[in-house]
């Protein structure tokens, strides 16, 4: 078979990454001393989709790194409703592939009415999105053929962990973020066949993650959902134990997303019990009797290592598609740019 987009494009993460890094960098300077400048108490985040899920990645790495709280604002406040917000003192980050939906552009030209510094993460620079905003960081990554989003993902969320980092003047997550190319390559050589096998005929399945790892978790789940036709519902691993794991049974998936962070012993805990309810667990950065570990970078920065996972997840799940049966360039009924109110 012909590589797909999705494949080629996967494949193209490291050096989509180093562009990031080298072309943006005057664009990211002069945000990150904006936000120093502002020294907001609050950070608002406006998305959709899976670029909704690196605003919750962000939202992790922010809160625990700067103590700000994040939160994701509904576009459709500005856009439907009318309504501008009081964003006095705060920053607003929008996040869109494409820059193009009209919510989006039109939740951060209230963002800036409302007082806030604003800042886009997009890969079109001259977006509308883009031009509504105080600043843009242009993803760099190339034009994206694959209906799901891929390298612009993990680009978003590079472009995001780097605000942080000059942001807060950080010279240990600068560092780890400036290594991260390299730790998408190793990622992409890492072989997930035993999860592979075990859906290649599942129906359903469970996606755990918990801290910055849950924005992987729900982008897990889309992915599965929209490449491979695979229902597939994300949760943290505390959450799944308030109801969720109710239905898990006898050879129930699970795909559990652990890193080497303070969270690991409770993700280690939730698939201990759901290995005694009988699923069938693969999980990441540790090992658990009765659970599958499957491979994954060592010692990275604990803020970095769930977006490498990403990375070899969707190396992994363009194999899955097609194992299915699945193109996974065209999922059905979705289009690239999707524009909404």
């Amino acid at each position: 078979m012909t590589q797909t987009h999705m494949a080629a494009e996967v494949a193209e993460i490291p050096e989509a990454t180093r562009r990031f890094l080298t072309l943006s960098a005057p664009a990211l300077a002069e945000a990150a001393a904006a936000f120093r400048a502002r020294d907001p108490r609050l950070l608002v985040t406006v998305a959709r989709g899976s670029s909704d899920h690196a605003a919750t990645y962000l939202k992790y790495a922010v809160e625990i790194l700067a103590g700000v709280p994040v939160a994701s604002v509904g576009p459709s406040v500005a856009s439907i409703y009318h309504r501008t917000l009081r964003l006095d003192g705060a920053a607003c980050i929008g996040i869109s592939q494409s820059g193009k939906s009209p919510d989006i552009v039109e939740m951060i030209r209230a963002a800036g009415a409302g007082g806030a510094l604003t800042a886009a993460i997009t890969n079109v620079a001259d977006s509308p999105m883009a031009l509504a905003s105080a600043h843009c960081l242009p993803l760099q990554a190339g034009v994206e053929k694959s209906v799901a989003a891929t390298k612009t993902f993990v680009t978003s969320v590079l472009a995001g962990l780097s605000l942080l980092a000059e942001w807060q003047q950080d010279a240990t997550l600068r560092a780890a973020v400036t290594a991260l190319p390299q730790a998408f390559e190793a990622a992409l050589r890492l072989d997930w066949e035993p999860l592979a096998a075990r859906l290649s005929r599942a129906q359903q399945l469970f996606v755990l993650g918990r801290g910055p790892a849950i924005a992987i978790s729900n982008e897990a789940a889309l992915k599965f959902k929209e490449t491979c036709g695979l229902h597939a519902e994300s949760y943290s691993a505390a959450e799944v134990l308030h109801g969720p794991a109710a239905i898990v049974q006898a050879q129930f998936p699970v795909l559990a997303l652990g890193v080497d962070d303070a969270a690991l012993p409770q993700m280690k805990a939730t698939v201990e019990r759901l290995v005694g309810q009988g699923a069938d667990v693969f999980l990441t950065g540790a090992e658990v009797p009765g659970a599958v570990t499957l491979p994954s970078v060592p010692g990275l920065h604990p803020l970095v290592a769930p977006l490498v996972l990403a990375v070899s997840f969707y190396a992994f799940v363009e194999g899955l598609a097609r194992r299915r049966g699945f193109d996974p360039d065209l999922p059905p009924h979705l289009r690239k740019v999707t524009e909404t109110l």
